[in-house]
């Protein structure tokens, strides 16, 4: 039998060597570069982690970002192959890291448990505003019904922060996909702390699964548009709570949404060809949505479809511009990143970046172009 020296010491060369294979994991990713990853029909990092290696979110964020923060400072790998840093903190790190004080701020997040991190990056970057959010709190259901919601407007915020423009030398943000967290990780050469990042846009705690509690942090004009919606629908909603009124408000949006795409209870019939020639027909974009389920049909390199929900787009598989044409058959419902991505493979890089917008081929602007 080992006696508790001889196991200790072995548990100490086991946690070692996790710290070793740590690091040459998040080495060989940070060497995973776009054209490999575009290969195999991931449009991020993230989704690559989070897809084909089947790892959580937060997994695949925290080893994202730390493989982000390995190429942009080296000494972060020493770090972590030391276990002096942990992938719990390399996140707030990542807020607060930069060119210039990195000598003195990597040290600070040495031994740190995560809140211990987020405590020290926010002594480093102070928040501007306070931050708008949304929290849905789940309630137990009762036999009375549930209390109206209440809704308060936010305090004036502080001084905007400058505007998002890129400059022609810096290297083009990375994509994000729809549902990514954004990376914070400072590589220019600017000594300015990176902005705070943006709230989480929910926090759901669910305990029932029926009725919930949603907070929400709202401005002046949403409070006079809800009294003004509430007014309007005096007559067909009496008394109504303000749930119910944005309940109301929300299927306006859903059926526009179905409309769009020709989801409708009584479907006309096709009058000939559309006005416009890259205009696809009402009933194949109704099928095609059909077929897809409201995802992403887009294959990934596993063999796994993309699934996304979110900026969704109507792709023509052999685009207009190869004679391609409207029908069922040729035509697929993708998110914004692969349709670009589709577009890239068949036309090529040189030619897509003069149609999307410079930071990255899933802008939150992008300009306006056309695949098909």
């Amino acid at each position: 039998m080992d006696t508790a020296r001889e196991l200790a010491d072995d548990l100490a060369r086991l946690l070692r060597h996790e710290h070793g294979a740590l690091a040459d994991f998040l080495l060989a990713l940070a060497r995973f570069d776009e054209n490999q990853r575009r290969e195999l029909g991931h449009t991020s990092l993230f989704y690559f982690l989070h897809r084909e290696l089947k790892l959580s979110k937060g997994a695949a964020q925290n080893r994202k970002t730390a493989a982000e923060l390995i190429q942009a400072f080296p000494e972060v790998e020493s770090a972590l192959r030391s276990g002096e840093l942990c992938l719990s903190t390399v996140n707030e790190l990542a807020k607060v890291l930069t060119p210039e004080n990195r000598a003195a701020v990597l040290p600070r997040f040495f031994g740190l448990s995560r809140r211990e991190a987020e405590a020290v990056a926010a002594a480093l970057r102070p928040a501007a505003v306070v931050p708008d959010r949304e929290v849905v709190t789940v309630v137990r259901a009762t036999g009375s019904a549930p209390r109206p919601l209440t809704l308060a407007a936010p305090p004036p915020p502080a001084s905007a922060p400058p505007g998002d423009s890129v400059h022609p030398d810096e290297p083009p943000r990375p994509v994000v996909h729809p549902g990514e967290p954004p990376s914070f990780v400072t590589t220019g050469g600017s000594s300015t702390l990176p902005a705070a990042p943006p709230p989480p846009r929910e926090t759901v705690k669910p305990l029932d699964a029926e009725v919930a509690r949603l907070h929400l942090t709202v401005s002046r004009a949403f409070l006079d548009k809800l009294e003004a919606a509430t007014d309007a629908l005096g007559h067909a909603c009496p008394g109504g709570t303000a749930a119910e009124i944005l309940e109301r408000g929300l299927d306006l949006v859903l059926a526009q949404r179905a409309r769009r795409h020709g989801l409708v209870e009584k479907p006309r019939r096709s009058r000939g060809r559309p006005a416009r020639p890259d205009a696809i027909p009402a009933e194949v974009k109704r099928e095609v949505w059909r077929r897809a389920g409201g995802r992403c049909e887009w294959t990934l390199g596993s063999g796994e479809r993309c699934g996304c929900r979110r900026r969704l787009e109507y792709d023509h598989i052999r685009p207009l511009a190869l004679g391609g044409a409207s029908t069922i058959d040729n035509v697929r419902l993708v998110c914004r990143p692969h349709n670009v991505l589709a577009a890239r493979q068949v036309f090529g890089d040189a030619l897509m970046d003069r149609y999307t917008a410079p930071t990255g081929w899933c802008s939150a602007a992008p300009r306006r172009w056309t695949r098909s």
